[in-house]
């Protein structure tokens, strides 16, 4: 069947165009927005389910074309760019059959790169903290070194095209232990014909080495004589990635490892739980991912976010396993999250009573899915969490597990006799009390096993002072939050959204790809803030590190990953690890364009405009 699917922004409303060489019957429009639709003309709203719609479209006549128009519900929604047009499309016909419609144009479109300025210094991210330069070059590209660690780098360079890294042939690499150097530390010296590397320990020599694989790419085999003396800012250097909404394949994970290997970023926030999907295939709840794993037509998860007539998947053990090993080689900690008590639409449809039978209230979060929260005050939420938290903490050796907490609906659980009832027997007074102190529960929970919690900005929040037991605490919505819980004595990762959010849209280009409620996100952007805000000197040695995320509410494919996150996590690396604070935003820019190579040698796509 030949059908025609166009769709264009008019007036914060978009215009739709579907045709077919064939007559159709009354067929229905399924499709996903950012967030709930509404029917403007041509076309009557029949299901929606959060950010996905069904529209009844009259009966289309062969080879002509139906005009109709929708828009988001809230109008405060601004249509920004061609990541707001429907995704995911297709026609339901009589009889059930359903029709894929052709795909709008979608990802990043690479234009020709802005012109940047030559680089000053060294041409390294992230900038070392000393570089002493010298008289002469060094002409190589392979190095005669050995040690698990220097091999490790050569695996890397052999995955991501920039090798052979280690050779027989190659100039001298020799190492030295040097245990008064920080655990991350190095000092790399480059002499004419031989290079001296000297760390600590395996970390600090890989990212000597790691270092020395950088400089081979961006001075294409000529490097520059000098002595680099280097170690991070932060501890936690880290990068998030939303599989919940799009299911990334395994090697799409591994290709994002290596390229945070090679920025010396050393931590992968892992979020395969959401409203969407749960994607872990644990042992102890078997339907939260069988149920889930795959949405979209006639699934207990319809097709939001792009899910069409059916796409997902989810990760079994063994790709947990060959993750963690990976990762491990890497000087990679993996930190896991499931996502509780809000953004449980997913999980809620596949497992039973998790909620008060009740209940007569009415919450709605803020991407439009009701019911999408889970209840405290009913037994069978705890015979659920605390066999599922237990799995999932011992399948990752980073001693951590992230409980989500974010965006509550403001009416949660107001309808909940139950609820009530837990109020006045624990002395809670409002939601965000309840959301406290269930936190401090599961928190206390995974503590008597030795595992640490970690939660969004929100799990701060209660008059019990929020989930405690020395949880480490993610700022998200800006910095405030952050010195709010530092000063309350929680360790906090900045990562607000105006500054790391790389789901937000390089610029305000309509052509452009991402979201906006945060503001744009153009590649100075990235590193015009400070993780210690000024002003704020005191929580210092709360901020344990940066991290930016990248939520996939847009996302249809992996490859509309890549210049999203590029060149725009070289800011995140320069931010995380630069102890002198040394780049702005124009010399961020004129760095941007000295890895242009690298990212190409990888394969690795990135935004040449904004």
């Amino acid at each position: 069947m030949t059908l025609t699917f166009a769709a264009r922004i008019i007036d914060n409303q978009i215009e739709c165009e579907i045709g077919s060489a064939v007559a159709l019957v009354a067929p229905v429009f399924c499709f996903s927005l950012m967030a709930a639709a509404r029917a403007v003309q041509g076309c009557t709203l029949i299901r929606s389910v959060a950010g996905y719609a069904e529209m009844q479209l009259p009966d289309l006549a062969a080879d002509q074309p139906h005009c109709f128009r929708i828009a988001h519900d809230d109008p405060g929604y601004i249509v920004a760019n061609r990541a707001w047009l429907p995704l995911g499309g297709y026609l339901r016909l009589q009889g059930g059959r359903c029709v894929p419609l052709p795909e709008l144009p979608a990802g990043v479109i690479s234009g020709n790169p802005r012109p940047a300025a030559a680089v000053t210094g060294l041409r390294l991210i992230p900038q070392p903290g000393a570089w002493v330069p010298a008289e002469g070059v060094l002409r190589a590209t392979t190095f005669a070194g050995r040690g698990e660690p220097l091999e490790a780098v050569a695996a890397l360079a052999q995955r991501t095209g920039l090798g052979p890294f280690l050779a027989a042939d190659g100039a001298t690499l020799t190492i030295h232990h040097d245990p008064s150097l920080a655990a991350e530390g190095y000092v790399l010296g480059i002499g004419p014909s031989e290079v001296t590397l000297s760390a600590a320990g395996r970390a600090g020599l890989f990212y000597g080495g790691v270092t020395l694989l950088n400089l081979t790419v961006t001075y294409d085999g000529v490097l520059p004589c000098g002595v680099i003396t280097d170690a991070p800012r932060f501890g936690w250097r880290g990068q998030h990635l939303d599989c919940a909404r799009h299911f990334f394949g395994l090697d799409t994970l591994h290709r994002l490892l290596d390229l945070m290997a090679l920025l010396k970023l050393n931590r992968f926030h892992w979020h395969f739980a959401d409203d969407e999907a749960f994607r872990l295939q644990v042992d102890c709840v078997p339907a939260l991912w069988q149920k889930t794993e795959f949405r979209g037509e006639g699934l207990p998860v319809p097709g939001v976010f792009g899910g069409g007539i059916r796409s997902g998947g989810s990760y079994s053990k063994a790709d947990v396993a060959a993750l963690l090993a990976l990762a491990d080689s890497l000087n990679i900690a993996i930190l896991p999250e499931i996502e509780v008590p809000a953004h449980g639409f997913a999980i809620n449809a596949a497992v039973m009573g998790l909620r008060d039978p009740g209940d007569n209230g009415f919450e709605v979060s803020v991407q439009g899915y009701a019911d999408n929260v889970i209840n405290p005050a009913v037994p069978a939420t705890w015979e659920l969490l605390e066999p599922l938290i237990t799995e999932v903490a011992a399948m990752f050796p980073i001693g951590m597990l992230h409980l989500g907490c974010d965006e509550m609906p403001p009416d949660a659980w107001g309808g909940s006799p139950l609820v009530t009832a837990l109020k006045a027997r624990e002395g809670l007074e409002t939601r965000d009390d309840v959301q406290g102190w269930m936190m401090q529960r599961l928190a206390a929970f995974l503590a008597d096993q030795g595992i640490r919690a970690a939660g969004w900005e929100e799990a701060a929040k209660g008059s019990n002072g929020g989930i405690g037991h020395n949880a480490l605490l993610f700022s998200w919505t800006g910095q405030g939050p952050g010195v709010a819980a530092a000063r309350a004595g929680y360790d906090v990762v900045m990562c607000p959204a105006q500054k790391v959010y790389f789901d937000l849209a390089h610029s305000t280009d309509p052509a452009d790809w991402g979201a906006r409620w945060a503001g744009y996100i153009p590649l100075e952007e990235v590193v015009n803030w400070e993780p210690v805000p000024p002003g704020a000197e005191d929580i210092a040695p709360r901020v344990v590190g940066i991290q930016s995320t990248f939520w996939a509410e847009f996302t249809t494919a992996d490859w509309q990953l890549e210049a999203m996150l590029a060149p725009r996590i070289l800011g995140l690396a320069t931010k995380a690890w630069d102890q002198n604070d040394s780049v702005d935003g124009p010399k961020l820019r004129a760095l941007a364009a000295a890895y242009a190579p690298l990212f190409d040698r990888i394969g690795w796509d990135r935004h040449r405009g904004a």
